[in-house]
């Protein structure tokens, strides 16, 4: 699935045209490496995206093209997330 399919249907982001944005502008990597809105996720993987004033780590621990808003969140695991301060 990609990346910014991904966000979309797991509700971490409202929108597939905004999940791409965030993508593109570099704000996401996937196991470590930046990715682009096309990169291929696989169960198992680990992403860390920035949003605003936080980063949040997560962990991918299932793929499905269509869920319900309740079961969005059984799409990923939290692993981390943290404020930035300036």
């Amino acid at each position: 699935m990609r990346l910014d399919k991904f966000l979309k249907v797991s509700r971490l982001i409202k929108r597939r045209t905004l999940a791409k944005e965030v993508a593109d502008q570099g704000r996401i990597t996937v196991n470590g490496n930046q990715s682009k809105a096309a990169t291929t996720l696989t169960v198992g993987d680990e992403l860390v995206i920035r949003f605003g004033q936080k980063v949040v780590t997560l962990r991918i621990d299932n793929l499905r093209e269509t869920v319900k808003k309740e079961e969005a969140q059984s799409m990923y695991t939290i692993i981390k997330e943290e404020k930035i301060t300036n």
